[in-house]
């Protein structure tokens, strides 16, 4: 027969687990999810700087002024565009806003912005290994609390 003590503490026990299962469940891995996705966008506003940085390079070392190009109009619609004067170009610099440059000026927009982008990838990056060992500490002391021998060792990359 079991004490009525030890059956109350039980139930302390498993409300508590369930508290942390929910935290690590609700919160440290939404919180994860949301770091891996902005770094994800980070990467990809790199990606497209870096797509610039070669398409203006191309313009340079063709050396003409005049530029032939398919331009997207929405839903796949292309139609042929020709710019007369390629020497100057517009670049967005945040918020919708864009800049008209020559080629260096933008080469050297491009440098700084994606040197800005890159550290800030770094950060978010930090910033996800910090949630992942809350995660792993919020386990171990869930392993502690139900008086489990070992957690699972994962050696594979696991994102969620």
């Amino acid at each position: 027969m079991s004490l009525p003590g030890n059956t109350n503490a039980n139930a302390n026990v498993d409300q508590k687990v369930l508290q942390y299962e929910n935290f690590i469940n609700e919160v440290l891995k939404r919180d994860l999810q949301k770091v891996l996705e902005q770094r994800d966008s980070v990467y990809e506003k790199i990606s497209q700087y870096l797509q610039l940085k070669n398409t203006i390079q191309s313009i340079q070392e063709a050396g003409s002024q005049k530029l032939k190009a398919d331009v997207d109009l929405g839903c796949n619609f292309y139609v042929q565009a020709e710019v007369e004067d390629s020497s100057r170009i517009f670049v967005a610099i945040g918020y919708g806003f864009f800049v008209e440059m020559s080629h260096e000026e933008a080469l050297r927009f491009i440098e700084k912005k994606t040197s800005q982008l890159t550290a800030f990838t770094e950060q978010l990056t930090k910033d996800s290994a910090k949630i992942k060992a809350n995660i792993r500490m919020v386990l171990e002391g869930l392993r502690e609390l139900q008086g489990l021998t070992d957690l699972p060792d994962t050696r594979g990359r696991d994102v969620f």
